[in-house]
C-alpha cells in the first residue's frame, strides 16, 4: 500500500497525538519558557514528517525524519526534567515518555526503509 498523504503515516499520526497531550498537560504551566520549548519540539516532530513527505524525494524525506528523530529526543529529555520539576505526574510522564520512545523507534524503521 502506498502512502499518498502525510496524514496517513503512522509517525505523524503518534506525533499528533504527543503533541496534543503536550499541549494539554502544559495548558496550566507558569513556566512559560520551559512550557514553550516542549510545545515547540512537539509540534516539530510532526511538522518535519509532513514537510519532508511533501518534498516528494526519499533524500530530503530522510533528512526530515532525522530531524524529527532529534526532535523526539529533545522532548524526551524535557519530560524528565518535568518530572523533576513536578510540573507532570509519574503516570502522565511514563505515558509520555512510551509514546515519544515509540515514535522514535517507528521513525528509525522508516528512514532504515528509505
Amino acid at each position: 500500500m502506498k502512502i499518498e498523504r502525510f496524514e496517513e503515516v503512522v509517525a505523524w499520526k503518534r506525533a499528533r497525538e504527543l503533541t496534543l497531550s503536550v499541549y494539554s498537560l502544559f495548558r496550566g504551566c507558569k513556566d512559560f519558557s520551559f512550557k514553550n520549548q516542549i510545545e515547540r519540539a512537539s509540534v516539530s516532530i510532526m511538522n518535519n514528517i509532513a514537510e519532508g513527505f511533501e518534498r516528494q524525494t526519499n533524500k530530503e524525506l530522510k533528512n526530515f525524519l532525522y530531524i524529527s528523530k532529534g526532535s523526539c529526543g529533545e522532548v524526551r529529555s524535557m519530560l524528565c526534567l518535568a518530572y523533576e520539576f513536578k510540573y507532570l505526574t509519574k503516570e502522565n510522564f511514563s505515558k509520555l515518555e512510551n509514546l515519544s520512545i515509540e515514535i522514535s523507534k517507528i521513525l528509525a524503521g522508516f528512514i532504515k526503509t528509505l
